[in-house]
């Protein structure tokens, strides 16, 4: 511990750091928010369809596509995301020409989160008092109309604080990514601090994710808190007694 903490290895750490950080948070930053963007993009509406096209749904889809849509979601779900990185690494390649550096990770994250944000959404969206729903229908709506002006209104509380899971977990996601050739934290965490034994380093890098992690996280219930009407509602009704 002595050792760990001597003065050269502190000082090789805060110059790694100072040098890297930067750019590190960076591309940790940009390459998450972008993998959340774009697993929403197919993580929402497949989300939506899991909901309204079910038996006794608002738009109920065939049996079969159904079936299908969920053995895909399920088995991607449960592909360890080390392994679906390298899986996906042809894909990449297809994609932008490489499978190295922080955009080419975008693809497996991508890949890795959408199935995740489809059951996110999912569960948001059957919070959504069935009343309600119903309520819209009798009035002549469509399942257009009530799937954009009721049910993600009334579950937007629920939908952002799923985002904000989904973003702390494709961070996560993206720090891993390190191990094949992605940037970020992860790179400066695994080539600087764990193959070179330079453990300061790591544990540097590792504050870091954490601090993001916390910026995401508060954010996210803050702007949960605002878009919830029960508890402004709520607030409302303390600040008139």
């Amino acid at each position: 511990m002595h050792s760990l903490l001597s003065s050269p290895q502190l000082a090789e750490a805060l110059d790694v750091l100072s040098r890297t950080a930067l750019t590190d948070i960076w591309e940790t930053f940009y390459s998450t928010v972008l993998a959340t963007f774009f697993a929403y993009v197919i993580g929402l509406p497949l989300g939506i369809l899991l909901v309204t096209g079910e038996k006794n749904g608002i738009r109920p889809l065939p049996g079969a596509v159904m079936q299908i849509l969920n053995v895909i979601i399920n088995l991607l779900r449960s592909v360890p995301f080390l392994i679906l990185m390298i899986m996906v690494i042809p894909l990449s390649r297809a994609i932008l020409g490489t499978s190295i550096g922080t955009l080419a990770t975008t693809i497996p994250l991508v890949v890795a989160a959408f199935p995740f944000v489809a059951r996110l959404v999912e569960s948001s969206l059957r919070e959504v008092d069935a009343g309600v729903i119903e309520a819209a229908l009798s009035m002549g709506a469509s399942p257009m109309q009530v799937v954009l002006k009721v049910i993600l209104p009334e579950s937007l509380p629920s939908l952002i604080s799923g985002a904000t899971i989904a973003l702390t977990t494709i961070l996560g996601y993206g720090a891993m990514a390190g191990i094949i050739g992605g940037g970020g934290l992860g790179r400066t965490a695994i080539n600087y601090g764990y193959y070179r034994y330079k453990y300061l380093i790591m544990l540097g890098a590792v504050v870091l994710l954490v601090i993001m992690v916390q910026i995401f996280q508060s954010v996210g219930t803050r702007l949960a808190i605002k878009c919830d009407k029960r508890i402004t509602q709520k607030t409302r009704r303390k600040r008139r007694s």
